[in-house]
């Protein structure tokens, strides 16, 4: 086999539609793997996407079709082999020629395409290496929508576009918080391959571990023959070898055959854990097809083809076993059942091709840094990258993949149901050998919303997916990955339930919670507790510094233009502002309106997980809306796009943490919850004070914490603790280890902080800046928006509470050369009591 990857001397032309007079007719350089965007920002002839109100002024670009062309220069195929054009990814309505010979039209961006390239090429002793123009044109994947919208009946889908019609990644064509910068381009690689005999089309090691503690490897192999019409060569047996560690197992293909299995037994291998449980051994397994008998094109030890991947021995199930109150959803991983702290995952940039491996890597740690165990890869962006798999096996980070559907109705008619097929075939397969892949899901809200959006009076009789997500996916889960479990949607209810529920019911499968954002304060988390919460976060701005790089607006305020064009949620600074309005005091600047919105995004999130996590092992998992950006925007994500922390990260860290204390309502009374998300039992000194702001204690008591490991305990708080006599002006702590809790006696708008209770100094150490900040009175939620000051600042710590007489140093890291005191200037160094100013 041999590989040319052919990503050098494109270029990019538009030929048709509404284009503007600067880019019409111009051939430009164009990058592949790419897109056109990026290709007319590099050319000059586009300004930068993300800026500003940028974004409206390149529709255009919707309706408009591409054509990207290079000059191929490639021998003939010689006699008896084969040679292959291949695409590993096109997006996405596109024809592709090669020397005038139409090879093929292509409508689907998440899968490859293979094109027979022996006749375009010529006779084997022709001209060598003759340069034939290889193109690619690409429709309007809008157009194309709206026609087959308009062939197949009109379905339900959110936001303006038919995005249902077409496979495309949804959140192209803008989402409540992306942009509507519809791409086109060759997302992925592409070469010429040349091989003989046999290929293989297809490797999935199926791994297992024994009840005995022995591996198993199945490697099950799909080969395609050349075809090349000599019989000989085309009936040819071939020999499957699979190797792990040392062990190796064989397979024969008989003649004419195309599938084996290899099974390979590793005895008592390392196990593979989710981070928090264990470490993530790897274990490298290669796989080569090779020929019985002579060959014309290689000496035997050479074989025909090759693949290498890396796997990791564990079992993993989702045990849905209906109990007493309802149906669980919990992730069991060798055996142990697993609270999956994470959160979902979107594209990390909305051009694709400039997400690279590190910038995964950096993104993965950031989750890990926040004690995730999970993320869930949303059914609006993509089938991840190996890249992106490989950084989660390294890292223990169990991974939820989504079939791509999200938020529409989809029709089952052709050509729909024929293209998701081979999509899902294929990254069915491709993604097999990850051990962090944990679970295969039908889609996103698209049975809630034929259940609740009006969806089945706007449809009828008409198709709307039912069969993906309960026949297609399933059936193909089943035959190609049986070692890993499959829901039907998220949110769902398991079908075996003891009966027909909502898919949303709180008490089984999987649950959204959106009432909180949309409609009702942050407090309601409490009114549900769900088996397992896939889906519920609160907004806020990005960074300060993201923020002003991007929007340019002057003045600038929640709602100057550009500031609104990069809030995409309905009645999304409505829904900021009635957020924080029962919490928070009113904001009278622009600067404190965006710490408060930041603040009250991560107090709401931090609510609802601590709520969550207090009721383990009945609720199995919390994945919060969302991680990471893929522009400039205010949005739900934790991490924004320029991939600066927001304080709702360092508020993941502290409720994710393997330890946690919380006051929760039980039973009509306050209690203290510790949970314990380790190997060992939590056994400490547990100390509760109920202290003035001023630092008196008031009342206190000393217990003896003993959590058992994975466990929640709980400590009923007596009234001498819980029944302030100044509610105003007390707080209840609770201190274990190096765990803390408190809790407050009423909304921080109504409590009597002082506004300049913090004192701070500020110095130069290696590496960034050292700050120390005490506290003269009871200060919560202590920040230093570093940011604010050097753009690459990053302050190690945030939302910290400090009580009367306590001092925290916090580390500044930058590269920056600025004056110390900048970092305690009454903009950067925030807490609640600064917004009484």
């Amino acid at each position: 086999m041999i590989h040319r990857t052919l990503h050098d001397g494109w270029r990019l032309t538009a030929v048709a539609g509404p284009v503007p007079e600067e880019v019409r007719g111009r051939e430009v350089p164009a990058q592949v793997p790419g897109s056109a965007h990026l290709d007319l920002l590099a050319a000059g002839l586009i300004p930068e996407p993300y800026l500003d109100r940028n974004e409206a002024e390149l529709a255009w670009a919707h309706r408009t079709d591409w054509r990207y062309a290079t000059t191929l220069a490639a021998e003939p195929a010689a006699p008896g082999e084969r040679v292959d054009l291949v695409f590993d990814g096109l997006d996405t309505v596109a024809t592709v020629e090669l020397g005038g010979h139409l090879l093929g039209e292509v409508a689907n961006m998440h899968r490859g395409h293979r094109f027979d390239v022996r006749e375009p090429l010529g006779e084997a002793g022709g001209t060598p290496n003759a340069p034939l123009e290889l193109a690619v044109t690409f429709r309007s994947a809008l157009a194309y929508a709206e026609e087959r919208e308009r062939e197949l009946g009109a379905r339900p889908h959110a936001y303006i576009h038919p995005f249902n019609m077409v496979r495309k990644m949804a959140c192209s064509f803008g989402w409540d918080w992306g942009p509507d910068l519809q791409t086109a381009g060759i997302w992925k690689p592409v070469r010429l391959e040349r091989w003989r005999t046999a290929r293989l089309a297809e490797v999935r090691p199926l791994v297992t571990v024994a009840e005995d503690g022995t591996g198993r490897v199945e490697v099950h192999a799909v080969v395609e023959r050349a075809g090349l019409g000599d019989a000989a060569e085309d009936a040819a047996e071939l020999t499957l070898t699979a190797t792990v560690d040392g062990h190796r197992a064989t397979a024969t293909i008989p003649a004419g055959a195309t599938t084996a299995v290899a099974t390979v037994e590793v005895p008592a291998p390392r196990l593979w854990w989710p981070a928090g449980y264990g470490e993530q051994p790897l274990y490298g397994l290669e796989i080569t097809l090779e020929a019985a008998g002579t060959r014309l094109d290689a000496p035997l030890d050479t074989p025909l083809d090759m693949a290498v991947r890396r796997i990791g021995f564990r079992t993993i199930t989702v045990d849905t076993t209906p109990d007493d109150t309802g149906t669980p959803f919990t992730f069991v991983v060798n055996g142990r059942p697993v609270f999956a702290k994470g959160a979902n995952w979107i594209p990390d940039d909305h051009f694709l091709t400039r997400i690279t491996r590190e910038r995964l890597a950096r993104r993965v740690d950031q989750a890990l840094g926040a004690h995730m165990n999970m993320l869930r890869v949303w059914g609006g962006g993509i089938y991840e990258t190996e890249d992106f798999y490989e950084v989660c096996d390294e890292r223990g980070v169990l991974v939820w993949q989504d079939f791509l559907l999200a938020c529409a109705a989809y029709p089952e008619e052709e050509p729909l149901w024929s293209e998701f097929e081979a999509e899902a075939r294929e990254n069915v397969a491709r993604l097999a050998s990850h051990p962090s892949l944990a679970l295969w899901n039908g889609g996103n809200e698209n049975l809630w919303g034929y259940m609740d959006w009006g969806w089945r009076e706007e449809l009828g009789e008409s198709t709307w997916g039912r069969r993906y997500y309960t026949e297609l996916f399933p059936a193909i889960v089943a035959e190609l990955d049986p070692t890993r479990a499959y829901a039907d949607g998220s949110p769902y209810t398991p079908r075996h339930a003891p009966e027909e529920k909502h898919p949303n019911d709180a008490h089984h499968g999987t649950r959204h919670e959106w009432e909180v954002w949309n409609r009702i304060d942050y407090t309601h988390y409490r009114d549900h507790t769900p088996r397992f919460c896939s889906e519920f976060g609160f907004q806020g701005p990005p960074t300060w510094a993201t923020l002003t790089a991007w929007i340019h607006d002057e003045p600038l305020a929640p709602t100057s233009p550009a500031f609104l064009l990069h809030q995409k949620a309905e009645d999304g600074n409505g829904k900021l502002e009635r957020g924080m309005a029962p919490h928070l005091p009113d904001p009278r600047t622009f600067d404190d309106w965006h710490w408060a919105t930041q603040l009250n995004q991560a107090r709401a999130v931090a609510y609802g997980i601590e709520h969550f996590r207090s009721h383990w092992p009945y609720t199995a998992g919390a994945l919060v809306w969302q991680i990471n950006d893929c522009w400039p925007v205010t949005s739900w994500a934790a991490v924004d796009s320029e991939e600066r922390r927001k304080p709702l990260w360092y508020a993941l860290r502290r409720v994710f943490a393997p330890r946690l204390l919380t006051v929760q309502p039980r039973d009509g009374r306050s209690t203290l919850l510790a949970v314990n998300d380790t190997d060992t039992p939590w056994r400490a000194e547990l100390t509760l004070r109920r202290t003035t702001f001023g630092g008196e204690v008031l009342d206190g008591d000393t217990l003896s914490l003993d959590v058992p490991a994975r466990s929640v305990a709980g400590f009923e708080l007596s009234d001498a603790l819980t029944k302030p006599a100044d509610a105003r002006g007390e707080v209840l702590v609770a201190t274990a280890d190096d765990a803390r809790a408190l809790h407050l006696f009423g909304e921080d708008r109504d409590l009597a902080y002082d506004p300049g209770a913090l004192r701070a100094t500020a110095t130069a150490v290696p590496g960034g800046y050292r700050v120390e900040v005490r506290a003269a009175s009871f200060a919560r939620d202590v920040a230093i928006l570093a940011d604010r000051v050097a753009p690459d600042a990053e302050v190690d710590e945030m939302l910290v509470p400090l009580l009367a007489g306590e001092t925290r140093a916090f580390t500044v890291r930058t590269g920056a050369d600025v004056d110390p005191d900048a970092f305690t200037g009454p903009l950067v160094l925030r807490s609640v009591n600064s917004l009484r100013r």
